[in-house]
């Protein structure tokens, strides 16, 4: 699974994992950078060109902050491909705003995408990935993140967007040491886009 996966790093990530045989589930609402709209065709343009690699993909379209719909996510690659090896949590939404200025709603809108979209479906992979472990399968499995330099350094007018990167590089350390005894890794990059 990649989310955010119609655009940008996450359309770059589907298909550099494509281009190495993996079956991809391609996640995208096909909203505007500031969350707003929405738009099956990012999504769907990645399938048509996963599948003109010669490879197998699929699109979905559940919002990655709703928790039931991050569970349909994880759900739809065990049902479409019969497993889930590895997460790629990529989807993210901007509303930059200088602090004094940034009103509530721009501050909930990026922190839900980012840090609670990482947040539910990671616990949904780690929860199937955590029954296979203790039925007695073994689990080779991997979680991505992605933070951003304006969580590690800060960035003039990213209060939301640089809390919410930071808050994911912290999740990514906890979850690392929590999901180590199912098999699974958890590390985070922080690109340069």
């Amino acid at each position: 699974i990649v989310t955010g996966a119609g655009r940008g790093i996450g359309r770059e990530e589907a298909l550099e994992f494509a281009r190495h045989g993996a079956r991809v589930v391609v996640n995208d609402v096909g909203v505007a950078r500031d969350g707003t709209g929405g738009d099956a065709t990012p999504a769907q343009e990645v399938v048509d060109e996963i599948k003109q690699l010669g490879a197998e993909a699929v699109a979905n379209y559940d919002d990655v902050s709703d928790f039931d719909g991050a569970r349909r996510l994880v759900q739809t690659a065990i049902d479409t491909f019969g497993g889930l090896d590895v997460l790629v949590n990529n989807a993210g939404i901007l509303r930059d705003r200088m602090l004094v200025n940034m009103t509530i709603d721009e501050w909930d809108a990026v922190i839900k995408v980012h840090l609670r979209g990482t947040f539910a479906t990671t616990h949904h992979a780690a929860n199937y990935w955590r029954d296979k472990s203790k039925a007695g399968e073994q689990v080779d499995a991997r979680i991505i993140n992605t933070s951003s330099s304006s969580g590690i350094y800060g960035n003039v007018g990213q209060t939301n967007y640089g809390a919410a990167k930071a808050g994911i590089a912290s999740f990514t350390i906890i979850a690392a040491m929590e999901l180590a005894r199912y098999g699974v890794t958890v590390n985070a990059v922080a690109p340069a886009a």
